[in-house]
């Protein structure tokens, strides 16, 4: 009987990992970090969307470049010859076929150069400019939050692997404790409901097994995802639950916010927005264009002369039921609105950097805290072990100790983890990005 109990939750907690952390590759986080940078597809939208500013501006500064247009034909033409004869009153219409096909040819070259707009164009190009630079700190964005949900899942996978570890530690010991509660109770020395107690503990402890071995499961999808990653193969985190971000003194917010790249596209988004406005403003100038045109002519025989003209034009429109006026109101509130929404970044960014910051040290502290009480249950369910073998102890008294110490346990691990996703979250606020490990 013995035997069978020990064999059976063997049996479960192997077919519960397998496929787990012990068919799985190791990872270690910097690893995790190269290859989401390589492949992560939020990352990859984010250096498009880089690409397609760039290609915005060069589409804006076609405008002050020459606009040249060449063409040629080569028309054939056939008409027929109408014709009468008259004799007795009637008259009789012929249509002759004969004459020959004309064939005319014809080729010209138009150019054009924008002379005057107002500086419109050179306004459109400064916001499409600025717009790259917005594209560029989106992406940093992007990286940062993926470092976030990166680390997270990789905590996660850590603790989660501990946590398996800690928990069929408890199990040992809960049958450890049953078996000697089976011998006092055999022995006449202890009640029937300190055995059912001891038995339920040992149930308790290999559920937990079991939904740590889930858990490990859970995590390595979570850190799949954020690996960026196509398909699912089992994989196990390498490394260890400890912060090494310490920042022990409170930092200056108002001027860490500064440097975010959050911010930093919101301020890039209200100075597009600015040249918007000019570039609204130009559209009431004139436009001026030089233009000049060469080409030529000719009926059955390519030209062998060129023909050519040239000029300066201006335009002006008069009226256009207010588009103008109402495209000019349109950026006015565009701007307005990046303004306000700089406004609120920074205070966002302050207040979520006050929050990450103090997260971070009180659940550094925390982890301190959770070591001691683990230290003292350990020596404490070590004394009451002992008592309760002797008789010294009631098993009411010694079970509350076991279980004091399974708990610390867990705390244990729960405080480290929590350590590590709030110094995930300080970094993410900073604006640290994949690039802040990749080295």
């Amino acid at each position: 009987m013995k035997l069978k109990n020990f064999i059976i939750p063997f049996v479960v907690i192997f077919i519960t990992n397998a496929g787990g952390v012990c068919a799985g590759e190791a990872l270690e986080w910097k690893e995790c970090v190269r290859e989401a940078i390589k492949q992560h597809p939020e990352l990859m939208t984010s250096l498009e969307k880089v690409n397609q500013a760039k290609a915005n501006k060069e589409i804006t500064r076609s405008a002050v470049m020459p606009q040249i247009t060449g063409n040629a034909s080569e028309t054939t033409a056939k008409g027929a010859a109408f014709g009468s004869s008259g004799g007795t009153g009637q008259s009789d219409i012929t249509v002759s076929s004969t004459r020959k096909p004309k064939t005319t040819y014809e080729y010209s070259v138009t150019g054009q150069q924008l002379l005057f707009d107002g500086f419109k164009t050179s306004f459109d190009l400064s916001s499409a400019e600025r717009n790259i630079v917005s594209s560029r700190y989106n992406y940093d964005v992007t990286s940062s939050n993926i470092r976030l949900r990166l680390k997270t899942a990789f905590s996660n996978l850590l603790s989660s692997q501990e946590l398996l570890k800690v928990t069929e530690e408890i199990e040992a010991r809960r049958k450890q404790n049953l078996e000697l509660v089976k011998l006092r109770y055999e022995g006449g020395r202890e009640h029937r409901g300190s055995l059912l107690t001891a038995e339920a503990d040992v149930a308790q402890a290999s559920y937990d097994v079991n939904q740590a071995g889930r858990s490990i499961y859970f995590s390595q999808r979570q850190l799949t995802k954020e690996l960026g990653r196509s398909s699912f193969r089992p994989m196990a985190a390498k490394g260890e639950l400890e912060v090494k971000e310490r920042v022990s003194e409170r930092p200056n917010f108002d001027e860490l916010v500064e440097t975010t790249p959050f911010l930093q596209q919101l301020i890039a988004q209200k100075e597009a927005a600015k040249f918007g406005l000019k570039s609204a403003y130009a559209d009431f100038f004139p436009q001026v264009y030089a233009s000049g045109n060469i080409g030529n002519s000719n009926v059955d025989a390519f030209p062998d002369k060129n023909e050519w003209s040239g000029g300066v034009s201006l335009t002006l429109p008069i009226f256009d039921g207010g588009n103008r006026f109402a495209a000019v109101s349109k950026a006015k509130a565009v701007l307005g609105q990046a303004s306000d929404d700089e406004r609120s970044g920074r205070d966002s960014v302050i207040l979520t950097l006050a929050d990450t910051w103090t997260r971070l040290q009180n659940t550094v502290e925390n982890v301190a805290v959770q070591r001691k009480f683990l230290e003292a249950t350990e020596e404490r369910a070590k004394i009451a072990r002992a008592e309760y073998a002797i008789g010294l102890m009631s098993f009411d008294n010694w079970i509350i100790i076991e279980n004091n110490l399974a708990s610390a346990k867990k705390s244990f691990v729960n405080s480290e983890v929590n350590s590590l996703i709030a110094e995930a979250g300080w970094v993410q606020a900073k604006g640290g990005t994949l690039d802040y490990d990749k080295e």
